[in-house]
């Protein structure tokens, strides 16, 4: 964490940003949901999907320039298969959307023991973990994909980039055996462009072999970022079709027009979600070594993992529950001095008296 962070009430942070969507015509309840999602990513230390993100993507790329509706109404469609719904979110706004689709697939997987909920039309969701972890907190293993906004990745072997950077999101639901949820949570894109604009924003350089430039050549200067590449080259870039083809079988359309504007009528530039709740019970075979129990089984098969000197390593979804109690015991979402500035300044747009904000720690 940067070394000077403040600490400002989520009550009102999550106002200033519900009264910044709703300046942008979002009625009240999808711009409550843009601020809870954003919190909920500010609580867990996530700082390239927070509320700055959010208003951003959606002046530079959103309903600005057609590409999310406020007030939009989902359609959800006919089909044949009652453990499985198709939405068409009709370019609603994405976290209202992502909110509703994973309890509703909560709901259809107490019925079903599995659920898949696919969406059409669709604007960015932000973080996948968000909805996962909450999923995971109330005892179901969730997943989700999506297509990005933008194709902003070069596939492997490639110089043009025709890929999102296409996140997946995997939750489990272990709470009991670690005190958290699992959570496996990454871009297939070496870095997020979120984490891009967050070192334009506070100095920094990127990793090697993230990025190139105009030129096609790699850089870790993330004012020369023209391209992002796939992490672990030909296995970032596989995953990253996993979610373009996923996102074809529903409706999706042509990647490089994604997020832009055509004058093709017959065209789709929206972006496409994937969500699946699996009970627990639905998987279990029943027969589990030494007669141990589906969630014993769980907790032997993680202390095996972790175990044998292995102690010390990380777990996905650690360093979250590591934030959400740094959240918990600062009392309010932490920012750096760079984010309390952006959001004071929208504040300052809004007429809005300027956060409250106390350093942190004290």
């Amino acid at each position: 964490m940067p070394e000077e962070f403040h600490c400002v009430p989520e009550s009102a942070h999550n106002a200033l940003i519900t009264a910044a969507f709703m300046d942008r015509g979002f009625d009240e309840e999808e711009a409550r949901a843009a601020a809870e999602i954003a919190s909920v990513a500010t609580t867990h230390g996530n700082r390239t999907h927070n509320a700055l993100k959010a208003l951003h993507l959606d002046e530079h790329l959103g309903s600005a320039r057609g590409n999310c509706t406020p007030r939009a109404q989902i359609v959800k469609k006919d089909n044949r298969f009652t453990a499985t719904e198709t939405w068409d979110a009709q370019k609603k706004m994405g976290q209202a959307v992502a909110r509703d689709a994973f309890r509703r697939a909560i709901t259809l997987a107490d019925q079903h023991g599995v659920a898949i909920i696919s969406v059409d039309n669709a604007w960015h969701y932000l973080w996948g973990s968000a909805y996962a972890i909450e999923a995971a907190r109330r005892g179901y293993i969730a997943y989700t994909n999506c297509t990005s906004t933008l194709a902003e990745v070069v596939p492997f072997g490639g110089k043009f980039p025709t890929l999102g950077t296409n996140p997946h999101t995997w939750g489990f639901p272990t709470t009991e055996e670690l005190g958290y949820p699992i959570c496996i949570d990454w871009a297939t894109s070496t870095v997020a462009m979120g984490r891009v604009q967050q070192l334009k924003r506070e100095g920094g350089s990127l990793p090697p072999e993230a990025a190139v430039d105009a030129e096609g050549e790699v850089t870790t200067d993330p004012e020369a970022v023209a391209a992002l590449l796939p992490f672990g080259r030909h296995k970032g870039y596989g995953l990253s079709l996993v979610n373009e083809l996923t996102a074809a079988y529903i409706g999706g359309s042509l990647p490089t027009i994604r997020g832009t504007q055509t004058a093709d009528p017959k065209e789709k530039t929206t972006s496409s979600f994937f969500f699946q709740i699996i009970h627990p019970e639905a998987i279990s075979g029943g027969n589990f070594a030494s007669g141990r129990t589906q969630k014993s089984n769980v907790q032997a098969v993680l202390e095996d993992i972790l175990g044998h000197g292995n102690d010390s390593c990380l777990v996905p979804g650690q360093l979250e529950a590591e934030a959400a109690e740094r959240t918990r015991m600062a009392g309010g979402l932490l920012f750096s001095s760079a984010e309390l500035s952006e959001l004071n300044q929208i504040a300052t747009r809004l007429a809005r008296p300027t956060l409250p904000a106390t350093p942190w720690p004290v």
